[in-house]
C-alpha cells in the first residue's frame, strides 16, 4: 500500500470513528467540516492531485471518492439516529396527561358602554330608526359650517377642537352624520348616530379627550317639538323605568332652533332630592331642539315643507348614571376588578 493510500485511509478511519461516537448534531456537522469542507482533510487530498503523477490520479481520486462516500454514509446514519433520540426525548418531556382537568377558560363579557348603548339602540329601533356610522375624521365643513357654526364660533377654538388640518379634524360630535344624510336627500329620516368623539378636554372624573355620543335625528312634514318631547318622553321611560318624569328647560345650541336640554327626575329618590342628584330632584341628561331653518338650507331640504328636530345624549354619562358610577375614567382604567359587576 502506498503511502498516499495509508493517508486516506487513516483520515477515513479517524473520521468514522468520531463519527460513532458523535452524541449530537452540532458536534457531527463540525466533523463533516473538517473532513469534507472546503478546507477539510480529504478535500486538501484532492487539492494536492497536480502534483501527482497523471497515470495515478485516477486511482487516487478513487479513494478519495470511496473514502468520502463511507463517511458521509455514516454521517447520515448517526444523524438519523440522534434526529430520533433528539425526537423521542422531546416526546417524553412534553408528554401531555390527558388524565389532568383542563384549565378553565374565562369568558369576557360586554363593557358598560357597550351594554348601555345596546340598550339604546333597541329602544330607539323599536320606534322606527335606523343606526348610522361616520367617519371619526372629518370635514371642518361637516362638523361645523353645516351645522350652523360660522368660523369665528368659540366651538372652533383650538383650545376645543384637534385640528389635523385646516380642513380636517377629529370629529367634535356624531351630529356630521346627520348633515350628510340630509345631504342625501331621501326623506323621511329617522336615524340615530352613534360613536367615538374628541375634545381637547382635561381627564377628570366628567371629561375627557375621546368618549362617545349618540346624536339623534328626525325630518318629515309636519315634525313638531310635540314629537320631540313625545320622542324622547318614552325613550326615558323606557330607559330608567316607567316612573320618571322628564322636564325641558331652553338652551342654545346652534344647529337647533328653539333648543332646550332635557332632564330627568332622579331615579334613587323619586325626585325628592338625594346625593345621587346633589339634592335637585333632577338630573340633565341630554340637549335637543328644532331642526335650525338653516341647517336644513345648507343641506339641500325644502324647508317651508320638511321639520325635524335633533337631539343629542353623552353614552358614557348613560352608563354613569344607570349603574350609578361616580367617576368616569372607571370604564377606560380596564380594571377587570370593576368590569366584571356588569
Amino acid at each position: 500500500m502506498s503511502e498516499l493510500e495509508q493517508r486516506i485511509k487513516a483520515i477515513s478511519e479517524e473520521a468514522l470513528g468520531k463519527i460513532r461516537c458523535a452524541d449530537n448534531l452540532d458536534v457531527l456537522n463540525d466533523l463533516r467540516v473538517t473532513v469534507l469542507g472546503k478546507k477539510g482533510s480529504l478535500t486538501a487530498l484532492l487539492k494536492g492531485m497536480k502534483d501527482i503523477a497523471p497515470e495515478e490520479r485516477p486511482k487516487v481520486g478513487q479513494w478519495v471518492n470511496d473514502a468520502r462516500q463511507a463517511i458521509e454514509a455514516d454521517i447520515e446514519a448517526t444523524k438519523k439516529k440522534l434526529e430520533e433520540a433528539k425526537r423521542a426525548a422531546q416526546l417524553k418531556a412534553e408528554a401531555i396527561d390527558v388524565t389532568l382537568p383542563a384549565k378553565s377558560i374565562e369568558m369576557g363579557h360586554r363593557h358598560p358602554n357597550t351594554i348601555a348603548l345596546e340598550e339604546v339602540e333597541r329602544i330607539f329601533v323599536g320606534m322606527g330608526y335606523e343606526v348610522l356610522e361616520g367617519p371619526e375624521i372629518e370635514y371642518d365643513e361637516y362638523n361645523f359650517r353645516k351645522l350652523n357654526i360660522p368660523d369665528g364660533h368659540p366651538a372652533k377654538d383650538e383650545q376645543d377642537t384637534f385640528y389635523i388640518t385646516k380642513d380636517i379634524l377629529l370629529r367634535t360630535q356624531t351630529s356630521p352624520i346627520q348633515a350628510r344624510v340630509m345631504e342625501q336627500g331621501k326623506l323621511p329620516i329617522r336615524m340615530i348616530a352613534p360613536g367615538r368623539v374628541f375634545r381637547s378636554d382635561e381627564v377628570d372624573a366628567t371629561h375627557s379627550p375621546s368618549f362617545h355620543q349618540i346624536e339623534g335625528l328626525v325630518i318629515d312634514k309636519n315634525i313638531t317639538f310635540a314629537d320631540l318631547k313625545g320622542t324622547l318622553e318614552v325613550f326615558a321611560k323606557q330607559l330608567f323605568g316607567p316612573e320618571i318624569r322628564t322636564r325641558f328647560r331652553p338652551h342654545h345650541f346652534p344647529f337647533t332652533e328653539p333648543s332646550a336640554e332635557m332632564d330627568v327626575s332622579c331615579f334613587k329618590c323619586g325626585g325628592k332630592g338625594c346625593r345621587f342628584c346633589k339634592n335637585e330632584g333632577w338630573i340633565e341628561i341630554l340637549g335637543c331642539g328644532m331642526v335650525h331653518p338653516h341647517v336644513l338650507d345648507m343641506c339641500g331640504i325644502d324647508k317651508e315643507k320638511y321639520t325635524g328636530f335633533a337631539f343629542g345624549v353623552g353614552l358614557e354619562r348613560i352608563a354613569l348614571l344607570k349603574y350609578e358610577i361616580d367617576d368616569m375614567r372607571l370604564l377606560y382604567e380596564n380594571d377587570v376588578r370593576f368590569l366584571k359587576q356588569f
